[in-house]
């Protein structure tokens, strides 16, 4: 068959193809060849299945990407370049399924392969998994497709063919993906579990970055002789392009394309980040601010003597009322980090309104922890944001005004996008909401906004004291 004669795109697909990881990952730019080493991939390891008694080695593969029209245009078109009709003819029923039989391979055994396509998106669709029995399963692009989609996939392989036939010579679970965010289930798999037996091989990136700013063909890149023009495939698709889409489509690096207008177009996180984590300068106080609901969150932060802001410490929660989230949550890092530290605090005028089930408000329940806090001096949006952009836009002896510590993960990547207006389904300019998306970015991006409302209310020693002395349970 062609496809013995097929040559690996680049070291890092070679090194895909020899692995016999249980789960295996590509992450490369674009054009580096992926998509391809995958369906090579399922042939090769049918060709490898040991035959059942009858001479014929029986493999059953499902291929799963997002949608519908992707799956047709893209994943099921790339099948066909390598194996056309005349070989796996498609059948278009429900499942689309191709199948492949030759009965001879060369060694006097034959092959069966049946190849399912199917479009899973949503984590709801993994019932159409649950009774599959499967030898291997390839998620094209998986940064697209849901965590509980390969959840179900991994107990569904390894199910044909039967004992009876044999069994499976190898089973498990291929992927291949664009870069995707460092918050991604493909990343964290990736890079931070790292579970035993399972393999991920990243891809060099098509160009590569010079110090000036500009970008230059990357030697290392894999498969740019089977592109179109070479290196230049990579090069033309650089103007117009933004920075995150070229680093991630073309660097190969992780990170996000945004989607929406980020809320802070101010931020620069080469001048506003810190490079490393900074700890809170004794004798001067901190201020807290707090965002309530069932997702509250608190910044701490300090404001130096000539008036800069340094966020030094985020805490987030989730499924969690204000009481677990102060007691559990909040109070300790304040006894171990800041036990000594005067204490401002302000939070979202709405919790003084009270619960309905015991009447008793967020502010109340803060004081009765011993944190006194007023609320913020308004709700409305632009008052909140602005309050954060002023610091941003802000000069004081020659560094920026706003600094935020590294640590700070989730407002850092609110800053860099993940906090946005959403943008509007119109034809014509591009039009977006006139407030914020609310998920896990906008809550801690709140909190810190009434605590910079706090700040600037111009808050002097004499009243941090009279503050502080307020406080039920003190933490001077």
């Amino acid at each position: 068959m062609e496809v013995i004669k097929y040559s690996p795109p680049g070291k890092n697909a070679a090194k895909f193809h020899e692995s016999d990881a249980f789960v295996r990952g590509l992450m490369g730019p674009v054009g580096s060849g992926k998509s391809s080493s995958c369906c090579v991939e399922i042939v090769a390891r049918a060709l490898r299945q040991r035959p059942s008694r009858d001479g014929i080695r029986r493999s059953r593969w499902l291929i799963i990407r997002n949608t519908y029209p992707e799956l047709k245009s893209t994943t099921i078109k790339t099948w066909e370049t390598w194996f056309p009709a005349n070989v796996a003819p498609i059948k278009w029923d429900t499942p689309i399924t191709s199948t492949m039989k030759i009965n001879n391979i060369g060694d006097g055994t034959g092959l069966e392969l049946e190849v399912m396509f199917m479009a899973l998106d949503k984590p709801t669709e993994t019932g159409k998994l649950r009774s599959l029995e499967l030898t291997g399963a390839w998620i094209n692009e998986a940064s697209e497709v849901p965590k509980e989609i390969f959840d179900m996939v991994t107990q569904r392989v390894g199910r044909f063919p039967s004992k009876l036939q044999g069994g499976p010579s190898w089973c498990g679970i291929i992927l291949d993906t664009n870069p995707c965010d460092d918050d991604h289930w493909y990343y964290k798999l990736a890079e931070e579990d790292c579970p035993p037996k399972w393999e991920f091989f990243r891809q060099p990136g098509g160009l590569q970055r010079l110090e000036d700013g500009s970008y230059a063909p990357n030697p290392d890149a894999e498969n740019v002789f089977n592109l179109p023009g070479g290196y230049s495939y990579y090069q033309q698709q650089v103007p117009s392009k933004s920075e995150d889409w070229i680093n991630v489509f073309l660097l190969g690096n992780y990170g996000s394309t945004k989607d929406g207008k980020p809320v802070y177009p101010e931020y620069n996180d080469k001048v506003h980040c810190l490079n490393k984590n900074v700890e809170g300068e004794r004798g001067l106080p901190i201020v807290l601010g707090w965002d309530f609901g069932l997702t509250p969150a608190c910044v701490i932060l300090q404001v130096t003597g000539r008036g800069k802001i340094i966020i030094l410490d985020e805490l987030v929660s989730e499924d969690m009322g204000i009481r677990q989230f102060t007691n559990d949550v909040v109070k300790p890092v304040l006894m171990n980090k800041y036990s000594g530290f005067q204490i401002h605090s302000a939070g979202d005028p709405a919790g003084n309104i009270r619960a309905q089930t015991d009447e008793r408000t967020c502010l109340q329940e803060l004081l009765e922890a011993g944190i006194y806090t007023e609320p913020a001096a308004t709700n409305d949006f632009i008052p909140r944001r602005e309050s954060v952009a002023f610091f941003m836009t802000r000069m004081m002896d020659g560094e920026p005004a706003f600094l935020l510590n590294p640590r700070c993960t989730n407002l850092r990547k609110g800053f860099l996008g993940r906090y946005k207006f959403e943008r509007l389904k119109t034809s014509g300019n591009a039009r977006y909401k006139d407030r914020p998306v609310k998920d896990i970015y906008s809550h801690i991006q709140d909190a810190l906004q009434y605590a910079c409302l706090k700040v600037r209310s111009g808050l002097t020693p004499a009243r941090a004291r009279a503050v502080t002395k307020r406080s039920s349970k003190g933490w001077t």
